[in-house]
């Protein structure tokens, strides 16, 4: 953001009047070196903020009160962190792009379904070095209540792991091997609500009012009616409306997505400064990446659409400036499923400097479905580009549900209408669709509209699960193939690629979910399996199936992390001459050129080699996946099923 000479003025004058009263307070507490290092970056980040705090609580009496008490939070804290993460906050400030490396490769997974608990996910360290991972996102962990608690997303309390996995300082110790493994720890900070568990939420409970306005609590329906005149419900079939009536209180209380989960009221300065002690609580742990949950949600005003408002964006930036002062290293990862305009909107180095790309993934599940890439090619081609210190953290699929984000007027352009072909792609992916190689679940299926999210592992949306059921040996490989095809594409189109972690040996579906009360309702439960060790053992074995597909992915990762083109986010689409053929040039940081081509179809498809000379490679290729060379002349350049080339001049 731009900063006018009188705001800068405004906050050089208001610096000079709170410095003494902080270096009173802590100068004396450490040596120079540390206190001038936290100089420097009040010095460089404190414009920004007090802009945006003042944009967010000027109006407040106490806002210089509120004001101090943050920036004692941040000196408090930047004297807290440990040493080795300091040093971490240097080598990142003068590499700020680190994250765009082509060494680049993230996991997800749950902690218990994958190893139990913490203590054993530090034995699965070398695994994560085999597979190559350099970034491992840990899906939350916190205290949460009993029962349904929204897969961990309804926090009880921001410094307590849940007891079954152990505890605070297993956590710090696990961060501390995998930063020593060369693996960024990656974490959720759910902010846009707690549980009504939390130590807050129970003092709001009690009726203390300070508590209750951390939160949004109203004595009868008249406010919550005049919200919802403009609200949508996220949740219909689980939790109509955004409000639930709590007899025990008398109270009407704010709760997006359910019943248990309490949005927070950032109208309140208290709120802001609470919930940034969490967050760098969390970064001294050693996190190196917050991912912000349902960030959209966290400012209200009446009559609107609470979503994306101009004040959720500052809300980001604030913490931003606030992290870049106090722990200068660790990022934000927006987590935005909205249109995708309203995506890029998170997407800066002052605001969130990763993003999750759901466009890219709901695109390639389309291709899949229709063996087709026009929407794909058209909204890539210009919803892809970023800016140059920024980076996508592309995806195949995660622990939620697949939602068909596309945009209307990318599809018009096609003749595509898109409320037809989203209920076209609901009947593909749940195998209801004649010919369907797809087994997902429906998740809140709207009967009434036909609206509906997909829930599946990627091997059963993929085909292998039909395939398997049928003991059909060549829809087997064409599953395989798909598998890999999507993996290849998040591999090379720039940004972080992510995997689901299990989808590398072919999982299935895990159907037994319904047994178990607290997640029968929720069918994304069927993609959320337990690792099964027995079955990742046989990885290295390729006469199995687990190592057929690991043993792929396990090379196309290798290529990429030997190809300097696939470094950064530079990335333009090409049109080659074939609407099955997804096409793309990457351009690394010293000018390293690969050209990418994707057979989206289960037939073979050709095109003319001139399409691919045009992007600067000549007419001696190598593809970098099957690692031969391709001597060109006026002969066509065929891609098999599901192929996926990666050519660089020879």
């Amino acid at each position: 953001m731009s900063i006018t000479t009188t705001q800068d003025r405004d906050a050089q004058r208001s610096l000079a009047r709170l410095l003494p009263r902080l270096e009173q307070e802590f100068a004396a507490q450490t040596d120079a070196p540390v206190w001038d290092a936290f100089r420097r970056r009040l010095d460089e980040h404190f414009p920004r903020l007090f802009h945006l705090l003042r944009e967010l609580y000027g109006d407040q009496y106490d806002f210089f009160y509120h004001l101090e008490r943050t920036l004692a939070l941040a000196a408090q804290s930047w004297l807290d962190r440990p040493a080795d993460l300091k040093v971490q906050d240097a080598q990142r400030e003068a590499n700020p792009t680190w994250f765009q490396s082509e060494q680049m490769l993230g996991g997800v997974c749950y902690v218990d379904l994958f190893a139990g608990d913490l203590d054993k996910l530090r034995t699965k360290i070398p695994y994560f070095q085999e597979l190559g991972l350099t970034y491992l996102h840990l899906m939350p962990l916190f205290r949460a209540p009993e029962g349904d608690n929204d897969g961990g997303y309804a926090v009880s309390d921001y410094r307590e792991v849940d007891p079954r996995l152990g505890t605070m300082d297993d956590l710090r110790t696990l961060a501390q091997e995998l930063r020593g493994a060369g693996i960024s720890l990656v974490l959720d900070f759910i902010c846009n609500h707690t549980s009504d568990e939390h130590c807050w939420a129970l003092a709001a409970r009690a009726g203390d009012p300070e508590y209750a306005d951390y939160y949004f609590l109203f004595p009868d329906r008249t406010m919550p009616d005049a919200y919802e005149r403009t609200l949508r419900e996220i949740f219909p079939d689980k939790h109509p409306g955004a409000f639930t009536y709590r007899a025990e209180i008398g109270q009407w209380v704010w709760t997006t997505f359910n019943v248990f989960q309490w949005d927070l009221n950032y109208r309140n300065p208290l709120t802001f400064r609470e919930m940034a002690g969490e967050m760098l609580y969390l970064a001294n742990l050693g996190t190196e990446v917050l991912r912000f949950d349902a960030l959209a949600f966290m400012w209200k005003e009446l009559g609107t659409v609470c979503e994306s408002l101009p004040k959720v964006h500052t809300l980001v930036q604030a913490f931003n400036a606030l992290l870049r002062i106090a722990a200068p290293s660790l990022l934000f990862k927006s987590e935005a499923i909205v249109h995708p305009d309203e995506v890029a909107r998170y997407i800066s180095a002052g605001e969130c400097q990763l993003s999750y790309n759901p466009l890219l993934m709901a695109l390639l599940w389309n291709s899949l479905a229709t063996r087709e890439v026009r929407l794909l090619r058209q909204s890539m081609d210009h919803r892809f580009q970023i800016a140059d210190d920024c980076a996508w953290v592309n995806y195949v699929r995660c622990h939620d549900d697949i939602g068909w984000t596309f945009d209307d007027g990318d599809a018009a352009a096609l003749g595509i209408n898109g409320y037809d072909h989203r209920r076209f792609l609901n009947a593909f992916y749940t195998g209801r669709f004649a010919g369907s190689f797809a087994r997902g679940l429906p998740f809140q299926e709207n009967p009434r509209t036909g609206d509906a999210r997909i829930s599946g592992m990627l091997a059963s949306l993929a085909g292998l699960e039909a395939a398997l059921h049928g003991n059909d040996g060549a829809e087997i490989e064409l599953a395989v193939r798909r598998i890999c095809l999507l993996h290849a594409i998040i591999l090379s189109i720039g940004g972080i690629p992510l995997f689901y972690l299990n989808d590398e040996i072919g999982l299935l579906n895990d159907y037994s979910y319904v047994d178990d009360p607290a997640k029968a309702g929720d069918s994304r439960w069927v993609h959320r399996p337990a690792t099964d060790w027995a079955r990742m053992e046989r990885r290295h074995d390729s006469a199995t199936l687990e190592g057929r597909i690991y043993g792929r992915l396990r090379h196309l990762i290798q290529v990429r992390k030997a190809t300097r083109a696939f470094a950064g986010n530079r990335m333009q689409v090409i049109n080659v001459g074939s609407d099955h053929i997804f096409g793309y040039v990457r351009t690394g940081p010293e000018g390293q050129r690969a050209v990418v081509l994707a057979n989206f179809s289960e037939r073979p498809q050709s095109l003319h080699p001139n399409e691919v000379r045009l992007y600067g490679l000549g007419y001696q290729f190598r593809d970098l996946v099957e690692d031969r060379a391709l001597a060109l002349g006026e002969q066509t350049l065929t891609l098999e099923p599901y192929q996926v080339m990666w050519l660089t001049a020879e």
